[in-house]
């Protein structure tokens, strides 16, 4: 049973860093549930305060990844047609066969997105698709880094309970 359940922690572990550049998976509560799985091993003792901390911390995350290309959008003069232009680009340039897809669609998805706001004025819809990409990156960054810290937790203990564990 540990062993399955180990198995399918890794498998959230990579898929939750996954979702950090995928916006229909929510990357860091994927890994969290991970670190859950291992934690109900019989080999690793249970740690509240890790489990705790780690869950406040995916919420958050969770919750900034809504926030932070909004305010980017809205910093730079754009509207709800960017944001959602960069969510839909983002899926296009995943699904498109060209190079670096994934951020090259944010950006023309936020700037699509915005001409059709307002097709008069290229000039705003190109600041406002900057600002909603900047923001994306940003939030697509901070979502890897604790989906990463998350898997480095998770190699920590497997490796610290190696001996009980296989």
């Amino acid at each position: 049973m540990d062993t399955t359940l180990l198995i399918i922690a890794f498998i959230l572990m990579i898929i939750g860093i996954l979702g950090s550049f995928l916006p229909v998976l929510p990357g860091p509560p994927i890994s969290w549930v991970g670190l859950l799985l291992l934690y109900l091993t019989k080999a690793v003792p249970m740690s509240y305060t890790v489990l705790g901390i780690t869950l406040v911390i995916a919420v958050v995350v969770g919750i900034l990844d809504y926030i932070i290309p909004a305010k980017g959008t809205k910093h730079f003069g754009g509207s709800k047609y960017g944001i959602w232009g960069t969510n839909i680009g983002l899926v296009v340039g995943i699904l498109a066969p060209i190079p670096f897809g994934f951020i090259i669609g944010p950006f023309v998805g936020a700037f699509v997105g915005e001409l059709l706001h307002d097709s008069k004025d290229s000039q705003k819809a190109f600041k406002a698709a900057t600002g909603s990409f900047i923001g994306f990156l940003a939030s697509t960054f901070m979502k890897f880094v604790v989906s990463i810290v998350f898997l480095g937790l998770f190699l920590i203990k497997v490796w610290e309970y190696r001996s009980e564990l296989f």
